[in-house]
């Protein structure tokens, strides 16, 4: 288990890389090398890439991401950015961040209105 302060310093890390990850905007297109650039630099934070997202399967996404220490907002925040990225043409991340959407629902023993409606969404997809 991490102590106190590297837990701080690893929870500012996801954040940051998070942010980096939420910040860039997908439309429906193929994308070029740059923009597979900006994506694959801060997954690489995460020992992912574009093409290691797409084989995990859901369960070894989730073990992997519990791995790094994410927490509940961040692994909200991960899903999210997956919804996102699914925009993407050739890309369909969608079964995973849903899959993430009911692991946190089920093991955080907090029902949230929020991750119940991007559950909801994410279906009618």
């Amino acid at each position: 288990m991490l102590n106190k302060g590297l837990r701080d310093e690893e929870k500012i890390r996801i954040d940051n890389v998070l942010k980096t990850l939420r910040t860039l905007v997908f439309v429906p297109k193929p994308l070029s090398e740059s923009e597979k650039n900006d994506i694959e630099l801060p997954l690489k934070d995460f020992g992912l890439n574009i093409e290691t997202l797409a084989d995990y399967q859901n369960e070894e996404l989730i073990t992997k991401l519990m791995q790094l220490h994410f927490d509940w907002d961040q692994l909200e925040q991960f899903a999210d950015f997956l919804m996102e990225f699914s925009k993407v043409e050739n890309y369909n991340f969608e079964d995973k961040a849903l899959a993430l959407y009911h692991y946190i629902q089920q093991e955080s023993k907090v029902f949230s209105f929020a991750i119940h409606t991007k559950i909801a969404s994410a279906k009618n997809k």
